[in-house]
């Protein structure tokens, strides 16, 4: 039988006391908490060539993202990818690096929303939950968060992929890593994921609310809302009957439902395509650039599958796509920020956690 590894518990915790009619000598232990774990995608430590290597190649390396055959594969991302891409990723990295806290405007949006919902949980249960973070790739990482998270008390804990629409490279995948961390402890808690929160009305209140406030302060009203999707191989949706595809047009649907508008004022498209093979399309780089040549010549892009804003929204839609456009004749270009720690955002994802918590609180 394996040895497995230690519960890390720690008896130094100020709410640590000894257990209700235990002996004398019994080991200190924390009070008994409920955890809340976020998780979102990750980001490099820093910009330079080594760093970027790193966080690529575990990125790339996994077989949700990138499902070719190991064998085919890694010789390709060891020999080609990783030595030319971290040098380009970092170049686009540090166009939007936040040089203040120096780290990525990701990591600055995750810390940013996990103070703001544990300050609503706080109020509500006191501390009785605790609210933390990791990323899936890269640090702080999923094993360490909920490492720490066992040893501070927590016996259950509640793990939220912060993505509104599933994918088995998104929201899978972070569970993969959620229940490989779970296999660490010798004392495990009681677990529970949280499904995709795309249709959630609250959710899709926030979203409309931050496109009629873009609206609303845009000098030149738009021709058309391009709601700009991350992108999968098609195969993924063919062959492995993923529901994202599927999801995103939902999504679509009722932000356009919410707004009251009809189909030629909105519209799905899919970025970011890496590698050879066919994505999901309309590929937005290629639609804002027919949008212009059509004479739409004013336009917005929103991305409703990033909870924050990242290196796909920040750097390739609001330069890339915005470029795009612009060569093909456009003339306004709004970008419409992802929902990140506005007010009404975290209202919607603390109502999301409380009714996954329920019979836990």
């Amino acid at each position: 039988m394996g040895k497995m590894k230690p519960t890390r518990i720690n008896m130094n915790a100020p709410d640590a006391t000894c257990p209700a009619h235990a002996q004398a000598d019994h080991p200190r232990i924390p009070k008994e908490k409920i955890g809340v774990l976020l998780a979102n995608l990750g980001t490099p430590d820093a910009t330079d060539y080594w760093s970027m290597r790193r966080y690529l190649n575990e990125f790339l390396s996994d077989s949700r993202v990138i499902d070719y055959p190991k064998w085919k594969w890694q010789p390709i991302l060891q020999g080609i990818v990783l030595t030319f891409r971290p040098s380009k990723s970092g170049a686009a990295y540090r166009s939007i690096w936040n040089e203040e806290a120096n780290e990525s405007p990701l990591m600055t949006i995750t810390k940013d929303q996990t103070r703001a919902i544990s300050k609503q949980l706080k109020s509500k249960y006191g501390d009785n939950v605790m609210v933390d973070f990791c990323m899936r790739y890269g640090n702080p990482s999923t094993k360490s968060k909920v490492a720490n998270m066992v040893a501070q008390g927590c016996t259950k804990i509640l793990f939220f992929p912060l993505y509104p629409q599933y994918a088995g490279a998104t929201i899978a995948t972070a569970n993969d890593q959620f229940f490989r961390a779970l296999m660490e402890e010798n004392w495990q808690p009681a677990s529970r994921t949280v499904p995709p929160y795309f249709d959630e009305p609250a959710y899709i209140d926030a979203l409309a609310a931050s496109v009629e406030s873009a609206y609303a302060d845009a000098a030149r009203k738009p021709d058309i809302l391009i709601c700009s999707y991350h992108g999968l191989p098609e195969r993924y949706l063919k062959e492995g009957g993923d529901p994202y595809h599927c999801q995103c047009h939902k999504t679509t649907r009722l932000l356009k439902e919410r707004l009251g508008w009809d189909d030629t004022q909105i519209m799905t498209t899919f970025q970011s395509k890496f590698g050879p093979e066919d994505w999901l399309q309309p590929y937005t780089v290629e639609e804002v650039a027919r949008q212009a040549k059509a004479g739409n010549k004013s336009i917005a892009v929103c991305a409703p599958a990033f909870s924050a804003d990242c290196i796909e929204t920040l750097e390739e839609i609001n330069e890339e796509i915005k470029e795009s456009f612009e060569e093909a004749g456009g003339e306004n270009f709004l970008y419409i920020p992802c929902l990140n720690d506005d007010p009404a955002h975290i209202d919607a994802l603390v109502h999301v956690i409380e009714k996954n918590l329920a019979g836990w609180v």
